[in-house]
């Protein structure tokens, strides 16, 4: 297909197509074939992308809400029309398999109708002050504004929806927005930049700059964009926030999803399948993918051979196979790191209960049990296809051993017990829980987050939304109440 036959492309200076200083090619995780060259832009054409956004963020702010939702609507519809040209170039560039590419276009499509309904009553509030004698006669009006130019810095593992949700909701509140994609996966967002190229939106409203960790040092530290918003690792994360102590940043840091099998649940096959699937469906690179399955005493011995049996069913190989499941991690060398962590398990006592090989960047699904409490695929994000088992006596225990991680995004708890279910809510230090299923997909409007002290709510549409704005207050005096 053309959308992974090598061609060059350009990057988006404020709104416009260019060449760059230099060019970065991109590589199939899959095969190393080339799928596509980049333009990299040198350090002029990023000075004028950012200068581009300061310049134009006044009258974007106060662009009319009509305008800002007709782009999106735009966005929305082209990446409809053009779905399976999109999901191969998300396959082409990330190795994801194709049918979890065309489920990420579709989440896109969501993404970009969802902010350009939000667009158009995303507006304010109203506030009767007159509670004390003092204030009679007096109403605030509260109106939230952008609090100026977003820096969205994307990961690899969703090269299409995560840089939808800083694009989408920048631009639904009128703020320009300069996107940093993943330099292993810039193509997705390049496509963005020519949709959005083809709207009504003023020149500066976005750029799209596949630079360099140098480079993106500067734009953090640049004080004409006030706003950071990051997904990714956890010390990356932490070090940008550390560059920018003044600046307003948003951090989506990942997460060591649980899943946590009770006494009381009786269909176990479909526990079981659900968690082999969403622990290892895009090689297990989802910051909502289960990695620690905590199944009570009652039921393992029935549950534990259904989980091995729906594991080795999963499909892996050629990412563009239909049929195909588990593919490729982003390169070589997160396959090594997923193969070192789970030797290093092994060694230190784990039992090897499926998979554990690896070919290329393929990493085999892999299940361990009795995996020491600070072994790395217990402890860290293992972003790999590893699921780590552990056998608890309750309730009690398994909600602990849940809280027992840094990380704080999502947990799947199966269970009919109405009673469990709310104390699950309210005693795991997550920010979702799903009961009766896993961790499987984050609602676009639904806030979420991810570690411990990095706060929740940050990536659903309406609460980015929240995010890139802040509160200004008009009181009106003599007013009848």
């Amino acid at each position: 297909m053309d959308a992974i036959t090598p061609q060059p492309r350009p990057c988006w200076i404020a709104g416009r197509p260019e060449q760059g200083a230099r060019q970065l090619t991109v590589r199939h995780p899959y095969d190393g074939t080339e799928v596509a060259t980049v333009a990299v832009p040198g350090p002029e054409q990023v000075e004028r992308a950012v200068a581009s956004a300061a310049s134009v963020a006044r009258e974007f702010r106060s662009s009319p809400a009509h305008l800002r939702a007709a782009a999106l609507e735009h966005v929305s519809r082209s990446l409809h029309a053009r779905a399976e040209e999109v999901a191969e170039t998300i396959t082409a560039e990330n190795g994801k398999p194709l049918k979890w590419a065309m489920g990420e276009v579709t989440r896109a499509v969501a993404t970009f109708r969802i902010a350009a309904e939000e667009a158009r009553r995303f507006t304010g509030d109203l506030q009767r002050l007159d509670t004390d004698p003092a204030a009679d006669g007096r109403l605030a009006v509260v109106r939230r504004v952008p609090r100026g130019p977003v820096l969205g810095i994307a990961p690899f593992n969703f090269p299409l929806n995560l840089v939808a949700h800083k694009v989408a909701p920048a631009l639904a509140v009128g703020a320009p927005i300069i996107v940093k994609p993943a330099p292993r996966t810039p193509l997705s967002a390049l496509l963005l930049g020519e949709l959005l190229a083809e709207t009504e939106l003023p020149d500066g409203a976005f750029s799209v700059l596949p630079v360099d960790n140098d480079e993106t040092g500067r734009l953090v530290r640049d004080e004409r964009l006030p706003v950071v918003s990051f997904t990714g690792s956890g010390p990356v994360g932490w070090s940008l926030m550390d560059a920018a102590p003044r600046k307003h940043v948003v951090l989506e840091l990942g997460g060591n999803a649980a899943a946590v099998v009770c006494a009381d649940w009786t269909d176990l096959d479909f526990a079981a399948k659900r968690i082999a699937l969403y622990g290892n469906y895009q090689g297990g690179q989802s910051c909502i993918a289960v990695q620690r399955v905590l199944v009570d005493a009652a039921v393992a011995e029935e549950f534990v051979p259904k989980l091995l049996d729906a594991v080795l069913a999963l499909r892996t190989g050629n990412p563009h196979d239909p049929d195909v499941e588990v593919g490729p991690l982003v390169d070589e060398a997160a396959a090594k790191r997923v193969e070192e962590w789970v030797a290093e398990a092994t060694s230190a006592g784990a039992k090897l209960l499926a998979g554990g090989g690896r070919d290329g960047a393929t990493v085999e699904p892999t299940v361990l049990a009795d995996v020491p409490s600070d072994a790395k695929v217990w402890t860290e994000e293992v972003f790999g296809p590893v699921l780590a088992l552990s056998v608890v006596d309750g309730v009690e225990e398994a909600l602990a051993q849940v809280n027992d991680s840094q990380f704080g995004l999502q947990a799947g708890v199966f269970t009919r017990d109405v009673r469990v279910a709310f104390r699950a809510a309210a005693e795991l230090e997550v920010g979702g829980v799903i009961i009766g299923d896993v961790p499987s997909y984050r609602a676009d409007q639904m806030p979420y987050g991810g570690v411990k002290g990095s706060g929740f709510g940050r990536e659903g549409v309406r609460s980015a939304m929240a995010d890139f704005t802040e509160e200004r207050v008009m009181v009106l005096t003599g007013i009848e109440l």
